[in-house]
């Protein structure tokens, strides 16, 4: 090495839309004050396994735009592997780093924060299409995906109103509800379902009894919102085109949207289709907020840095780039609005 005051930076957890715009930004920020930037590849893996690349200008130009990340990504944790925390710290210090920048959701920033616990200089980036981490307004990543969401609702409008059906879009949300509730009240939609709201068979009967409603006032068509981590409590689901088997894969889920349509269906013999993005929700080219956002994020990495200020979250709090301390922010769920969720839930039925 060539004591070169460097530090590292990798991406955990799953892929989100703005992550090359924050590597980007974060070694552009850091060759201006001088830094080297060494890539790690695949999350922890890069420490784990040595894999990693020395980031310069040339090799994150041109990347603003692009989706996924350039380094990849693994759900790889160093604190599941034997020895794996003290391998990373052996290799942090071999490497001769000041610290090292995380990109991750809510299980990748609770890992870091274990980590730092344990002695390793970091700062944290929040990115998840969820929105669900503690401590920021936003994350890298959500608008993109609510974009793409509302823009498959728009699409799903003109042909429920042709064919006078209850369309059903099944959406990304594993614990909490907000690409379905940012995307439902952009869209109009009229209901919108969240795993912070039980559904019992009451709220079941009476979804099914609005929907019943408009279709008698003259209204043949509706549009439903259904976070994919959303429980139908309450109903007795029988048959196998009903199974959903979370102990097959707990980190995967989806279905719920197509479950609940044969229960509308059963329910009201309305005419119902079911929609999933899945993993399109994910992909592709962010949008300018989550630019303009991981932008922001990584100018602020480099900054709590170079002040020696680690154990840090990047943070949005109205419309100012701040940071929380990690220990706040690790092992907590930060759960939709309701205030926001209150607004589009006036135009229900």
């Amino acid at each position: 090495m060539t004591g070169k005051k460097r530090f590292g930076i990798l991406t955990g957890g799953g892929d989100c839309p703005g992550l090359n715009a924050a590597i980007r930004a974060t070694t552009k920020a850091a060759l201006k004050m001088d830094y080297e930037v060494i890539g790690f590849h695949d999350g922890w893996e890069g420490l784990l396994f040595n894999r990693s690349e020395v980031l310069d200008s040339i090799k994150t130009s041109g990347i603003i735009d692009r989706g996924g990340t350039i380094l990849g990504a693994s759900r790889t944790s160093p604190l599941r592997i034997e020895d794996g925390p003290k391998r990373v710290l052996d290799a942090f210090k071999e490497f001769e780093l000041r610290a090292i920048v995380v990109l991750g959701g809510e299980g990748t920033l609770s890992v870091a924060n274990q980590m730092y616990e344990m002695g390793l200089p970091l700062i944290g980036i929040p990115k998840t299409i969820d929105n669900d981490v503690w401590g920021t307004d936003f994350t890298i990543g959500f608008q993109t995906a609510v974009q793409i969401a509302t823009d498959a609702l728009d699409r799903l409008r003109s042909t429920a109103a042709s064919h006078h059906r209850v369309m059903i879009l099944e959406v990304m949300g594993r614990h909490t509800g907000w690409i379905a509730t940012y995307a439902g009240l952009a869209n109009g939609a009229d209901a919108i379902l969240i795993p912070e709201i039980t559904m019992d068979k009451k709220n079941i009967d009476e979804l099914c009894q609005m929907l019943k409603s408009r279709k008698q006032r003259g209204i043949n068509f509706s549009i439903v919102v259904v976070a994919e981590g959303v429980e139908l409590a309450g109903e007795s689901i029988h048959g196998p085109s009903l199974q959903i088997d979370k102990h097959e894969d707990p980190d995967r889920l989806g279905g719920v949207g197509r479950v609940l349509g044969e229960l509308i269906e059963r329910k009201t013999g309305l005419h119902v289709r079911v929609s999933s993005l899945d993993y399109i929700q994910r992909g592709g080219t962010p949008v300018a907020y989550d630019r303009n956002l991981a932008t922001a994020f990584g100018i602020k990495a480099v900054e709590l840095i170079s002040e020696n200020k680690f154990g840090e979250m990047t943070s949005l709090k109205g419309n100012r780039i701040t940071s929380i301390p990690l220990k706040k922010v690790a092992d907590r769920t930060r759960t939709v609005n309701m205030k926001v969720y209150k607004i589009a839930e006036t135009f229900f039925g």
